[in-house]
């Protein structure tokens, strides 16, 4: 390397320590926010060492010489502020000349402004960064992207560093909403903490909103921003940026980031009190108003806030909560997401920056696949009977009053009413049994059965009430006496940021069961099973519950909670309802009608007075439905309430006729007569039993079958899912055939080896076309569809065998009848070999060879310099026992043929 070559290398690395990314001039691409282009050729045919530029603009020249080169000379200085006033029209410049001369020899760094006539170069430790010759221009409204320095994906998956890239690229180029679509486990929460460092580090950005959908996704997110540090000098992102989570009515003037619910954002927007609970817990759509208006003068300006960022944004924050988002209408937008809506897409212009998959971070890695696990029984999937004379608890919900009955004719209840207005406690425990027996036996046959070490298991109920069945009966299921084992995580449970944490780390919480509080953003590595007692409908729902499992943990932090476990190399999706063998919607928020009030409420404000157009018409609609219902009470709880159907009809049919006058005398508030409006309503409004008997029949029964039966139907793999992926592996295979080396000395029989490298070679080839297409999982897939032709690994070893891919394709090839692992029938592979060769074979050959079997078995076909790089010692024995290393070499690649590649019996 010339001494040249050598200066140039070292000021490379210079200017991109300072966060120039070094390219050539043919590498520009526009929308590049800092580069400093090698060889640029300017005016009058000159050519300057570094031309730099910043945000599309050239800012600086850089001229480069070697060590021994004193840069201070005159002959320097005037070279380079040639160059500076020498740029052709064809570049763009913030200014002409250009305002920043660098001088460098590798050793030494000599920096000027430009733009004052006689000031003097001054030493510099490093290069100016860009964000700082972007700030000594001023250019923070014209430009507030360009001294974005370079982004290093050290600390990044290849996914985060092209999102954060793109989205840099977005908003330089002058959108305002961009968003982020990856897969749940990708790393969301780390891409928005490694963005917002630098948009608060290099532009001008000041303050950020950071929303999210729950309070207990909001400390979650706090304490992302205390533990990232991928910053400049490695400390924690809090210690740099001020970082609030909104806990109060006291507006946060000097935080950098802002963290909070569109609820309580909407209530220190109205001067409302806050509180630090998890009240705003609750799903956005059930708790917002019909119609959220702001305050005259809300208590943030509009420009409060620089940038706003919208975690989990395929949430139905849209509808009523809008005008929230509007009101700051400045401010950029960011939406994070793994499950975008068309309405989402709609929000944020259509500007998906960044998409990656669940396939493809499966693929990659960074999460991992599913395997479906069905139990079906008699009572999920058609219902049941209550038969005359069975004994029932009925429990009032709105009291919480249970009386002991007996049914006095037979009832059918369908599936959809199970566990909703029939519970059915053998189910429950049926299901539960169902899995506790298959745990061990089925999902996890090579771990050491140890229920005090149950796989991490999330359990999707209902509701509340399911929830609390499930956690008693579970108990019993599993033998349980404390109340560690299986607890609950629902908004009523307590601190549900302590219990996730619980679970998260634990070895004694194994079984959480959650409705939705689970169901988006938190974060539980160890889970391993996720079973679905309960049917979703959702598509955005149904995906984000699923992703409670595919977050990868690894080994030893695994263990550390699951003892007994090996490693997580896919979780099991345990399906007790049929939720993975129906369409799922995708729900478009915003379209749809405001939620109504709830009863309670409505019923309050009726009798308060409180009596507008949208109040009576729900009141209306309100008394049909329940009139309906009434009509068909069950015999044991139609005499409890002080309300009758056709007068409740009557009632509704003259609110409604009343709403359709256009002459009906309007409501201006609470403290005018209204008297027209509140003759409609006088039975409600005078009458507080009648508003309970409403309330008590609106919340309904549930009817407890004592002691109830139910009966398995069917408990395995899916076989859908078995067979597509085997039927996708075999299409792959047969494809392939002439294109893959192994594939090919397979599939035409060839007296070839198969070798490890080979076979590596083929297993990455396999995983990259399709994760279903892992050796262990087709393995367990052909174990679905045929058990009686497939023996399943018992050891993780076994499991593991890379030599299990030349089986796998065999029998897709239709050239084995059996699926056997080749380490489990070594042995005897290797008995009937010698008895083949035994007229042949030597005492001192079959003893060397059988030194070697299980390492052909386990690793594919070797030669004598394979063996001698593992094991010298054996090799030459080898050698020794065949007289020559071709003899040897010949009867390694005879036995490796016979045990993979012979004919089948």
């Amino acid at each position: 390397m010339t001494p040249e070559e050598k200066a140039r290398q070292r000021i490379d690395k210079q200017l991109a320590d300072a966060g120039w990314q070094v390219i050539d001039r043919d590498e520009y691409e526009a929308g590049c926010a800092a580069v400093a282009i090698r060889e640029s050729v300017l005016s009058g045919n000159l050519r300057t060492d570094y031309f730099l530029f910043a945000g599309g603009k050239a800012i600086g020249v850089v001229e480069a010489k070697r060590a021994e080169i004193d840069v201070a000379s005159q002959e320097v200085s005037e070279q380079v502020e040639t160059y500076a006033r020498s740029v052709p029209a064809t570049y763009q410049t913030w200014q002409r000349p250009l305002p920043f001369l660098f001088k460098s020899n590798g050793e030494h760094i000599l920096f000027r402004d430009f733009r004052h006539e006689g000031s003097d170069y001054v030493p510099i430790k490093h290069f100016k960064r860009p964000w700082d010759l972007v700030a000594m221009l001023n250019l923070a409204a014209t430009a507030p992207f360009a001294g974005l320095p370079l982004l290093s994906p050290r600390g990044l998956r290849a996914c985060q560093f092209e999102a954060i890239a793109a989205l840099e690229r977005s908003f330089a180029n002058g959108q305002t909403r961009a968003l982020i679509d990856m897969a749940t486990g990708a790393g969301k929460t780390f891409n928005a903490c490694m963005a917002l460092y630098r948009l608060l580090a290099f532009t001008p950005m000041r303050r950020v909103l950071f929303l999210v959908d729950r309070n207990n996704l909001g400390k979650q997110a706090e304490a992302a921003f205390a533990t990232f540090r991928l910053t400049e000098n490695g400390d924690a992102f809090n210690t740099i940026f001020a970082v609030e989570r909104l806990r109060s009515p006291r507006v946060p003037t000097e935080a950098n980031v802002v963290i909070s619910t569109i609820q309580r954002l909407f209530a220190l927007l109205r001067g409302d009190n806050i509180e630090d609970n998890d009240l705003d817990d609750e799903d956005n759509e059930q708790t917002a108003p019909a119609e959220v208006l702001l305050p005259t003068n809300p208590r943030l300006p509009r420009e409060f806030f620089d940038l706003v960022v919208i975690d989990e944004c395929h949430r139905s924050i849209y509808g009523s909560w809008r005008s929230v988002l509007s009101y700051f209408s400045s401010a950029r937008m960011l939406g994070l997401t793994a499950t975008p809506t068309p309405e989402t897409l709609a929000f944020f212009n259509n500007n998906v920056v960044a998409r990656y998959t669940l396939e493809q971070s499966i693929v990659d890695g960074v999460n991992v696949d599913h395997r479906i696990y069905r139990i079906r029984t008699q009572a999920t999937d058609s219902g049941g009977t209550i038969r005359e004379g069975d004994p029932l608890s009925v429990e009032t919900r709105f009291t919480g009053q249970v009386r002991q009955v007996a049914n006095t004719a037979n009832r059918h209840y369908t599936p959809e009413e199970l566990n909703r207005s029939v519970v059915n406690s053998a189910q429950i425990e049926l299901v539960l049994a169902t899995y506790r027996n298959a745990v061990y036996a089925e999902l996890f046959a090579d771990r050491e059965p140890q229920m005090d070490y149950l796989p991490k298991t999330l359990i999707f109920a209902l509701d509340e009430p399911h929830a609390n069945r499930i956690v008693q009966i579970g108990r019993k299921v599993f033998g349980r006496t404390d109340d560690r084992f299986i607890q609950k995580i629902t908004y009523r449970a307590g601190d549900s940021n302590e219990l996730v944490r619980q679970f998260r780390n634990d070895r004694d919480f194994r079984i959480a069961v959650t409705c939705t509080l689970v169901a988006t953003g938190t974060d539980v590595p160890p889970i391993e099973v996720v079973i679905f007692m309960r049917d979703v409908r959702s598509q955005q729902l149904y995906v984000q519950m699923k992703g409670r499992g595919v977050r990868t943990i690894g080994d030893e932090q695994l263990r550390s909670v699951t003892p007994n476990a090996t490693s997580k190399d896919c979780f099991f999706l345990v399906d007790a309802v049929g939720v993975t063998e129906h369409e799922h919607i995708m729900s478009t928020p915003g379209h749809e009608a405001p939620a109504p009030k709830t009863l309670e409420r409505l019923l309050e404000e009726i009798a308060h007075g409180y009596l507008p157009d949208p109040n009576l018409r729900q009141m209306g609609g309100t008394l049909a439905r329940l009139a309906r219902k009434l009509d068909h009470l069950p015999f044991e709880t139609h005499n409890l309430h002080n309300l009758h159907a056709n007068q409740m009809r009557q009632e509704a049919s003259q609110l409604f006729g009343f709403l359709e006058n256009s002459n009906r005398p309007p409501f201006a508030n609470a403290n005018a007569p209204n008297a027209e409006r509140k003759a409609l309503v006088a039975t409600y409004a005078t009458d507080n039993s009648k508003r309970k008997s409403l309330l008590t029949l609106a919340r309904g029964y549930v009817q407890r079958l004592m002691p109830g039966e139910d009966t398995l139907i069917e408990a395995g793999f899916s076989r859908e899912e078995a067979e597509n992926a085997t039927a996708d592996f075999e299409q792959y295979v047969a494809q392939h055939a002439d294109r893959v080396e192994a594939l090919r000395i397979i599939y035409n029989h060839t007296a070839a080896p198969i070798t490890y490298a080979m076979l590596q070679d083929l297993k990455s080839q396999l995983e990259a076309a399709d994760a279903r297409f892992r050796p262990r999982a087709l393995w367990n897939a052909y174990a679905t569809l045929t058990p009686e032709r497939v023996r399943r690994t018992t050891t993780r070893e076994e499991a593991e065998t890379l030599t299990n891919i030349i089986q796998l394709v065999r029998f897709a090839y239709r050239q084995t009848e059996r699926l056997e692992c080749a380490s489990f029938a070594a042995r005897q592979l290797f008995n009937l070999w010698c008895g083949q060769t035994q007229r042949t074979l030597t005492k001192a050959q079959k003893a060397v060879m059988e030194q070697v079997v299980n390492y052909i078995a386990a690793n594919g076909a070797c030669a004598v310099a394979d063996l001698r790089a593992e094991n010298a010692t054996r090799a030459a024995q080898i050698v020794n026992a065949y007289a020559s290393v071709k003899q040897a070499n010949h009867a390694l690649l005879s036995l490796f043929h016979f045990i993979f590649l012979r004919p089948s019996a």
